[in-house]
């Protein structure tokens, strides 16, 4: 494994030399050196046990030996630091990943948007409402995104909130999945919501989660009770690491390891617009051992990501880079496969994962941004076949998505139509699955999985 990065070119700061994408005005650069200094005395959020262990796992999922399943909010919000909105997410996450098990028969690696996805990339820096120009919305990480002159100023201190923001819904996650049998398999009820209810799906649904439990029953009888864990599981956390002040004031040296990890998150992911590989955020990605995901979507050349990914991953690590195409259903079928001949061609070593939601975002007549189920679920089933053809594996996907009973994205089983939308549309963002278009997402997911699956 390539846990010793022996380059004396590289430290944690080594990307202020160069360009920079994405970063905000803060307008008092003082101000911002104080909140990175502050941030770099905070203990660590995750350990570099945790990141090595998750890249083990996406190695396998490489091999087709696991799934990814990745998933989350468009940009977390300091508003649902709380317990209502971190619960239900994990519930969708649990649920999903459970559906996918069941079918799939193999493990599924739950990586959530979550405990640090505050800040969003934007293509432009300031927006016009009504008669005033205001700074564009960035994240809560940056500023504020109430229509307000002053709220709208990137301010520094919102980087030392996010940090302890997400310790807070760390800390939860961790008590939920590890100590307080959130996930405890004997009670099934622990995994209703009541809107499930309604989709067709629901049926089916009831039972594999009582063919679940009869698994469970069954495995307790015929095993010592130490060998069998069915009260907590494994979730893992990412973000794009797109302000590079946050994410490098996190950036250590574990005590007992060689190399630098960044440790506020596990799995931390660089944008389609930030990885540019003569600016900063390339040069900070090539230094730390995490796993890393690399968002792949047009416009970008072939020669130029199979370059980026030899850049980040020079010993050619088994799990170490996941290609998160997000080429949108009508363009997949022309994109993806020239890029996995020359990634393969290469013999460079990736998970590849689809993303979905980036591709198929388009606006209704009424100006409101969102997706159409059935365009996600096209790019995914396109996806699958591409590999197939292709001798290669799909092995994850990335969503945007909740487990608030939210109307963004339109279709599904119960065929939410755009005159709908309105009636509970949150996002301050991006359109994201609610949480019953991701179950049943899941289960369509799986069953393209069981076609296309190497035997």
């Amino acid at each position: 494994m390539n846990n010793d990065i022996k380059k004396a070119d590289w430290s944690p700061e080594s990307w202020r030399k160069l360009p920079i994408s994405q970063l905000p005005d803060y307008p008092d650069n003082d101000d911002l050196e104080k909140a990175y200094r502050e941030l770099r005395k905070y203990p660590p959020l995750v350990t570099s046990w945790e990141i090595d262990s998750l890249k083990k796992k996406l190695a396998s999922a490489s091999r087709g030996e696991m799934f990814l399943l990745q998933g989350g909010d468009c940009a977390e919000t300091f508003e649902h630091c709380n317990d209502g909105h971190i619960v239900k997410l994990l519930k969708v996450l649990l649920q999903m990943s459970f559906i996918m098990i069941h079918e799939m028969n193999i493990g599924v690696v739950r990586v959530g948007r979550i405990a640090g996805q505050y800040a969003k990339p934007r293509s432009n820096s300031h927006e016009r409402i009504g008669d005033l120009e205001y700074p564009i919305y960035r994240g809560d990480i940056v500023n504020a995104f109430d229509v307000d002159a002053k709220l709208r100023v990137p301010s520094p201190q919102r980087l030392v909130e996010a940090y302890h923001k997400s310790g807070l819904t760390l800390n939860f996650i961790r008590a939920l999945t590890e100590n307080g049998g959130f996930a405890d398999l004997h009670h099934p009820e622990y995994w209703e919501l009541d809107f499930m209810r309604k989709n067709k799906y629901y049926e089916e649904y009831a039972n594999l989660v009582n063919s679940i439990t009869n698994a469970v029953r069954f495995m307790e009888g015929i095993l010592p009770t130490e060998l069998v864990s069915v009260r907590q599981v494994e979730m893992f956390t990412s973000h794009e690491a797109l302000n590079l002040y946050y994410d490098s004031a996190q950036t250590r040296q574990s005590p007992h390891k060689t190399g630098w990890y960044n440790m506020s998150t596990h799995m931390p992911w660089i944008g389609n617009r930030t990885r540019d590989p003569k600016e900063a955020h390339v040069e900070y990605f090539r230094g730390i051992n995490n796993p890393i995901g690399v968002k792949v979507g047009p416009p970008y050349d072939v020669d130029e990501i199979a370059d980026l990914v030899k850049v980040l991953n020079p010993s050619n690590e088994e799990g170490k880079i996941t290609l998160i195409t997000r080429f949108g259903s009508s363009k997949v079928e022309e994109g993806l496969p020239a890029l996995i001949d020359k990634i393969e061609g290469r013999g460079l070593k990736v998970l590849w994962s689809a993303d979905p939601m980036h591709g198929n975002t388009f606006a209704t007549d009424e100006g409101i941004k969102t997706r159409a189920f059935d365009d996600i679920l096209s790019e995914i089933k396109k996806s699958f076949a591409i590999h197939k053809d292709a001798g290669t594996i799909l092995g994850g996907v990335h969503l945007e998505m909740t487990g608030e009973d939210v109307t963004e994205c339109v279709g599904g089983a119960n065929g939410l139509k755009a005159n709908g939308l309105s009636s509970n549309y949150q996002s301050y963002c991006d359109p994201r699955l609610n949480y019953e278009q991701s179950l049943e997402l899941a289960f369509l997911i799986s069953r393209e999985w069981k076609q296309h699956a190497r035997k």
